[in-house]
């Protein structure tokens, strides 16, 4: 297994010519966005949604910092994390919405300055948070849906690839053999699977009890290795083979592989890709550079949504992500996260200084 102890910051990415995610799907429609009677609209035909950005309030004993990642439970409450300060350690750094928006509780402050991803997970009738966040922060842990702590954990030192100490004595230190993961996929029979997106840029797997079991993957040029492996999905669409899909974000692509860790193919066309969800037949795709894409049972591209790429990814696009009067009505930033809710409805949430989670309320 090869190491490397050097530090890479995930904000060089951001500068990469987005040349190197020229699609090679046949070419989709590119949604844009009008204005409909103040409204603001996106997409068209089968894939029309009436967007609201910023649509979550937050008290104002709360503030927005930097926000990665949402997920919906059965109720349709709306789970976000935030990366969050690390000086600021009694600030929560999850916030759960109602279904109209509307503020209902706050926790998670053990994950300040590092959350990063989070799951809702039913087993056995109840359902669960999963949270995993990095830098100094280094661990993974289940909640229930209040708050409570059911277990954390830190880096899995049995799969052999971390540098001593980095369970016991997690720091803010980057590099190959460091533990800073950030997303998660399930298995029907309780299995999951963490993904150390940051880190080593391997795939760990755990039993239902968070056990460790295997790890497949590290750093490589692609076909069954990674360059910042942000995103892990369980891609068990109807008509299809349950696989797993990896956001290859650094090779702006998806990978998909075996449940068991092989390589099967690689999909290419995407502008740094943060992570999956699906609904039905389609799999959504929420790139940091500037757009939300949307992919049928066949993974042809057949939306991409709030497309700002030419803008972001320009030379001096780099301010806009700091600068909310740079931003445009119906145009994505640098969407890091985003999911469905029971009924086809999307929420993105943008890796930008200030926040920013927007509803896409499905309108076809």
């Amino acid at each position: 297994m090869s190491r490397s102890s050097t530090s890479v910051s995930r904000r060089q990415f951001l500068t990469q010519s987005a040349a190197g995610a020229a699609a090679t799907f046949a070419a989709p429609a590119v949604l844009t966005a009008g204005k409909t009677d103040s409204r603001i609209i996106m997409g068209e035909g089968d894939y029309k949604y009436e967007v609201q950005h910023a649509w979550p309030q937050l008290p104002s004993k709360y503030t927005w910092q930097t926000t990665h990642n949402v997920a919906v439970d059965n109720a349709q409450n709306l789970y976000v994390i935030h990366e969050g300060r690390a000086d600021q350690t009694e600030h929560p750094s999850i916030f759960v919405f109602d279904k109209d928006g509307k503020f209902i509780r706050a926790f998670g402050s053990q994950f300040q300055g590092g959350g990063h991803g989070i799951e809702v997970r039913e087993e056995e009738g109840q359902e669960f948070l999963y949270v995993c966040a990095y830098q100094q922060v280094k661990s993974f842990a289940k909640l229930t849906l209040e708050g409570e702590t059911v277990w954390q954990k830190y880096a899995p030192m049995k799969s052999g690839v971390y540098a001593d100490g980095e369970a016991s004595n997690p720091q803010k230190i980057w590099g190959r053999d460091r533990f800073l993961p950030t997303n998660f996929a399930f298995l029907p029979d309780g299995d999951f699977f963490l993904v150390d997106g940051y880190g080593s840029f391997y795939v760990h797997r755990y039993d239902k009890d968070a056990n460790y079991k295997s790890s497949f993957g590290g750093p490589g040029s692609g076909e069954g290795t990674f360059a910042t492996p942000h995103g892990i999905w369980v891609d068990a669409r109807p008509g299809r083979e349950a696989q797993l899909v990896i956001a290859d974000r650094a090779h702006h692509t998806l990978q998909y592989l075996t449940l068991d860790g092989k390589y099967l193919e690689t999909i290419k066309g995407f502008g740094l890709p943060a992570n999956m969800d699906t609904y039905q037949k389609l799999l959504l795709v929420p790139e940091l550079h500037a757009r939300v894409s949307i992919l049928d049972e066949n993974n042809q591209v057949v939306a991409q949504l709030g497309d700002d790429v030419a803008r972001v990814t320009a030379k001096d696009g780099r301010s806009i992500r700091g600068d909310e009067k740079k931003w445009q009505p119906g145009k994505f930033v640098h969407p890091h996260d985003a999911c469905f809710d029971a009924h086809g409805n999307i929420f993105v949430a943008e890796w930008v200084q200030t926040g920013r989670v927007s509803k896409l309320r499905r309108l076809s």
